[in-house]
């Protein structure tokens, strides 16, 4: 059962991320070309392409013909904070499937790469890149084989939900114009 806590805090992150919102459904394309983008970006934020994430998200959507800017959005999910935990979990998940170094000995080695990402200019793409190249094929190719699941199962679900959202939101608005063409008549 529902607690008014509950009822409060989601209203609370809802109203939050309306500006968001607000932004993403004027972007001038299909829904399904905003939601390709934004499956896109989130596909390959999961990814080790620190440092050429965005122009591999615009070349990409480019490519496919998806929406640029919202392929851009969901890349920063990957960030100093943010990449040791992610990089964590895709390579234990990784690891499943092909054997590494152990999970305590890597660990350290994405928190060193999230201070090194910190301390970086946004533009220093080859010392981000380096840093990765760095790990060695035994964490790599883990990492990779964990990334590529985690990213593609975040970016189908990242996909589908925004598809859904974008389309209740745009048939709305198309329903508000007309009506409001037919009371200006």
């Amino acid at each position: 059962m529902e607690t008014d806590q509950t009822k409060k805090s989601r209203r609370n992150l809802f109203i939050r991320s309306r500006p968001v919102l607000r932004w993403i459904i004027k972007l001038r394309s299909s829904p399904r070309a905003i939601a390709g983008g934004l499956g896109l970006g989130t596909f390959i934020a999961f990814t080790p392409t620190i440092g050429v994430q965005l122009i591999l998200a615009v070349i990409v959507a480019t490519f496919f013909n998806l929406n640029r800017p919202a392929a851009m959005i969901p890349v920063w999910i990957t960030n100093p904070i943010t990449v040791a935990p992610i990089y964590t979990f895709n390579y234990w998940l990784g690891s499943r499937l092909w054997d590494g170094p152990p999970l305590s000995e890597v660990t350290g080695l994405f928190l060193d790469i999230g201070k090194t990402m910190a301390r970086l200019e946004f533009w220093d793409i080859q010392k981000q890149i380096l840093a990765v190249l760095q790990m060695g094929r035994e964490v790599l190719i883990p990492l990779f084989l964990g990334s590529l699941i985690i990213g593609a199962v975040t970016g189908a679900i990242v996909y589908g939900f925004s598809l859904n959202i974008l389309s209740i939101f745009l048939t709305r608005r198309g329903k508000k114009r007309l009506l409001n063409k037919k009371k200006t008549r």
